[in-house]
């Protein structure tokens, strides 16, 4: 049921008639062979969960048709039909009230649907009356498919308190499904993040998270053999290098996997731009970021335990695990140390890396116009090596930050502060930044690689370090010598701030001879 139709809504642009089919039925069969009946599954927004599980429901409900030539076609008992209890949480629900309005209207469609009368009010009640009458009437187990089950948490979460209040909502509706194990033939939920069993699913013990099971990583996105078979007639004089640069990279111990929202705005359109991440801002992450003192170029290679790649709670919110359930971050790599498993995360892709620079410094300054004008500043400045229009860039960037931005946060008493500002405008202008940068002499803050040129830089704080330091630790520690040969020209540029003036307090530059 994996049909994409491209050519309509936002894909005008294309025909149509043009329908590509991406088969990810082979998945639903496993799901059942498999015998195991109760799943969750996390994936970051528009990533295909709510296509999938409309694959799941039309297959319960045995409508054939819709599966001529694909997998499922030919791999499905066609004769069996089941009732099906389809519960999405769409729309924005920031209130108790609202949550227990969506809820009773779902389950009481679905009641009209199927022809059954119901007597309970509440929630919970209302969700087992109907599993049960559906049993009874159709002499059959029941299909229950739960779309987004964490958005209404999601929604409120800057308001712990109303995020509280939905999330005790939805524990009492899921909690009714545990004892209705036998009305029951399969339960999918799925959802952006995941919380613990204890806060949300108590008693659900029999659900298996298939999250970051290896068989089913590829169960939504796209594959890169996925995206060139099945896109074919599209690709045509398109760099595919540069499409799997901006596109794909997201992983679940599995096969990498492209934003399918991506690919199919980019085919319709036709041009490189942050179509996933311009339909979400992140300004609770971006808050957490900060109230956490979150250094951000530390997040190109982050290491983290299973704690803080697992479930979370509204009460314990990690930035770290919060940034790669939505899918800011993506696991680039595991191993087992000691008695332990730690995850390598990074961003995924060029969109991300580039769109989330770019909204930390529209969150600073609250002047997307000033934020532009510095980035096409910058540019020109690196282009024809003119430091000192660099400097003045960032003086006047920090210079723009209102002062009760500070009041509110003491976050500019820290070095990863202004690294992070310097690391954000040049990652979110497009430069090659690597960060952390490894020698053998020992770690460069931020490297910039720009056509035949290297900059080498190094951030101190003047009150914690002293004056000139940054130069002199560039000097000393002769990090150039690991581009002697791969660059025509070498700078060192050693920058210091100021705790006083929340600035830029040094900026020296030296080309390598």
């Amino acid at each position: 049921m994996r049909k994409l139709p491209i050519g309509i809504q936002s894909f005008e642009k294309i025909r149509s008639d043009d329908y590509y089919y991406v088969d990810k039925t082979p998945f639903v069969a496993r799901l059942v062979e498999e015998g195991g009946g109760w799943y969750f599954l996390s994936r970051p927004r528009r990533f295909g969960k709510s296509l999938f599980l409309d694959t799941l429901r039309q297959a319960f409900l045995g409508r054939k048709e819709l599966f001529e030539g694909l997998y499922l076609e030919t791999h499905w008992d066609w004769s069996k039909k089941y009732p099906v209890v389809y519960i999405s949480f769409d729309g924005n629900i920031t209130t108790p009230a609202l949550l227990e309005k969506k809820i009773k209207s779902r389950i009481k469609y679905l009641a009209e649907d199927y022809g059954i009368n119901l007597s309970e009010d509440e929630e919970s009640l209302l969700l087992e009356e109907l599993i049960v009458k559906l049993h009874r009437k159709y002499n059959s187990k029941v299909v229950v498919l739960i779309d987004e089950y964490d958005k209404p948490i999601l929604d409120a979460i800057d308001n712990r308190v109303v995020a509280t209040e939905n999330r005790e909502k939805l524990k009492n509706l899921y909690g009714v499904l545990k004892p209705l194990d036998a009305y029951l033939k399969f339960v999918f939920i799925t959802g952006v993040s995941k919380f613990s069993k204890v806060s949300l699913f108590s008693g659900l013990n029999q659900l298996q998270d298939i999250t970051l099971n290896p068989a089913y990583a590829t169960i939504c996105g796209y594959t890169q053999e996925e995206f060139e078979e099945v896109f074919s007639e599209r690709l045509s004089g398109v760099d595919l290098e540069k499409v799997q640069c901006w596109y794909d990279g997201y992983s679940w111990l599995g096969k990498r996997v492209y934003n399918p929202f991506d690919i199919l705005l980019y085919l319709a359109e036709g041009e490189f731009r942050p179509y996933w991440f311009e339909t979400g801002t992140p300004t609770f992450l971006m808050k957490l970021l900060l109230e956490n003192k979150v250094y951000l170029p530390e997040l190109e290679n982050l290491e983290v335990g299973e704690k803080l790649i697992g479930s979370f709670d509204v009460e314990e919110i990690y930035p770290e695990n919060l940034m790669f359930q939505t899918g800011y971050l993506t696991i680039v790599g595991r191993e087992v140390r000691g008695a332990g498993i730690v995850y390598r995360l990074s961003f995924p892709n060029k969109e991300v890396r580039i769109s989330f620079s770019d909204y930390l410094l529209y969150y600073y300054t609250k002047n997307p116009r000033q934020v532009e004008r510095n980035k096409n500043l910058l540019l020109e400045a690196i282009k024809n090596n003119d430091f000192e229009k660099v400097c003045e860039i960032f003086r006047s960037f920090f210079s723009s930050i209102p002062h009760d931005w500070y009041r509110r946060n003491d976050i500019y008493e820290y070095e990863g502060y202004y690294a992070t500002v310097v690391y954000a405008h040049f990652y979110s202008t497009g430069f090659n930044v690597v960060v952390e940068d490894a020698t053998s002499a020992g770690k460069i803050d931020m490297t910039v690689l720009y056509e035949d040129r290297v900059y080498i830089m190094e951030f101190k704080v003047v009150e914690l370090e002293g004056e000139g330091k940054a130069i002199d630790q560039l000097k000393g520690k002769k990090y150039w010598e690991k581009y002697a040969d791969k660059a025509e020209k070498i700078y060192l540029i050693g920058i210091e701030f100021s705790r006083e003036t929340r600035n830029i307090a040094g900026f020296d530059v030296e080309e390598v001879q």
